[in-house]
């Protein structure tokens, strides 16, 4: 995640990370058990588990088979995860060949870095000789800050980052460094659990004025780790025409040469099935939660499930006020 407001806390302690207030998520992804430490008590934000990079990379396991999402497609391309946290979202592009930098604020950093290592060894041992993962670090990088941006070596096939919006601030500084950090070229996956309507709604606003935004379908995403709350987004250039009030004539007929290849690979690999976009509110939101409630109120949950209700509960509380 990202910074808290202008507040700066002291990074993790290397104490902390074993202590009992430290917890661990394990997932089996693409095959692999993976194990991500987490800190929930920290108040740092990105030291917890989302769930929506869980969905995340349960999608790229689902769709890893054939498209634009295929270990064939993906091997080698370079991607960057912004405010990675305790950095799931980067293991499944790494895990289908990708050579991730996964980037957050330097508080983070110890319990991120903690993950990368101990799952980056973890897979190596368990595969010898495999090239068929790709490579992972961690770097740091506060959003709009243009040293650390020069840093990590722009630009980047993929930019992704699960659950790093939440206030209406971050907004501006995400899409400058976005786009300091792509060219034509680059796709932009994000994942995003509803929380507020006031930041959804500006979020999707700045989306669709910059850039050509589709929002993944339910039955693309894996049929149990997913939610009517989070939403995954593929997100691209505008087509030139629509970019053409902001550009120059030279600069619009180089663009649409390059858009026009992009978007022929695309169709080519089957990623244009996506629905458009899906304008849900916290209130639609709220209504499909409490169908899923009735679903599932005489079976046994899955601790996904739990997960959820637990989100729910959380989501319910916070809007509690006591006499």
């Amino acid at each position: 995640m990202h910074f808290q407001g202008n507040i700066r806390m002291k990074p993790i302690s290397p104490s902390r990370l074993n202590s009992p207030s430290t917890s661990a998520i394990t997932m089996e992804v693409l095959g692999h058990h993976l194990q991500f430490s987490q800190d929930p008590n920290s108040k740092h934000l990105g030291t917890t588990v989302w769930d929506a990079s869980m969905v995340f990379v349960k999608f790229l396991e689902k769709n890893c088979r054939k498209g634009r999402f295929s270990i064939s497609k993906l091997k080698g391309k370079r991607v960057i995860e912004l405010g990675a946290g305790c950095g799931v979202a980067g293991f499944g592009m790494a895990l289908l060949g990708c050579d991730v930098i996964s980037t957050d604020q330097v508080e983070v950093l110890p319990l991120l870095t903690r993950n990368v290592e101990r799952n980056t060894s973890r897979i190596i041992q368990m595969n010898p000789g495999s090239d068929s993962f790709g490579s992972i670090q961690v770097a740091e990088l506060d959003w709009g800050n243009e040293d650390h941006i020069k840093a990590v070596g722009p630009p980047f096939d993929y930019i992704i980052g699960t659950d790093i919006v939440y206030v209406e601030h971050l907004l501006e500084p995400l899409l400058q460094t976005i786009f300091a950090l792509s060219s034509c070229k680059t796709t932009i996956l994000l994942g995003y659990e509803i929380r507020s309507t006031g930041v959804h709604e500006q979020m999707l606003n700045m989306w669709k004025k910059n850039f050509d935004l589709k929002v993944v379908p339910k039955a693309k995403m894996d049929c149990k780790y997913q939610h009517p709350s989070i939403q995954l987004f593929i997100i691209g250039l505008k087509p030139p025409a629509a970019a053409a009030e902001k550009s120059n004539s030279k600069f619009v007929a180089q663009s649409d040469t390059k858009e026009s290849k992009c978007r022929k690979d695309e169709e080519d690999d089957g990623s244009s099935e996506v629905d458009e976009l899906d304008t849900s509110t916290v209130e639609k939101v709220e209504e499909e939660e409490l169908l899923v409630v009735r679903r599932n109120q005489n079976r046994k949950l899955s601790d996904w499930d739990a997960r959820r209700y637990g989100s729910m509960a959380a989501r319910l509380l916070r809007d509690v006020k006591l006499p």
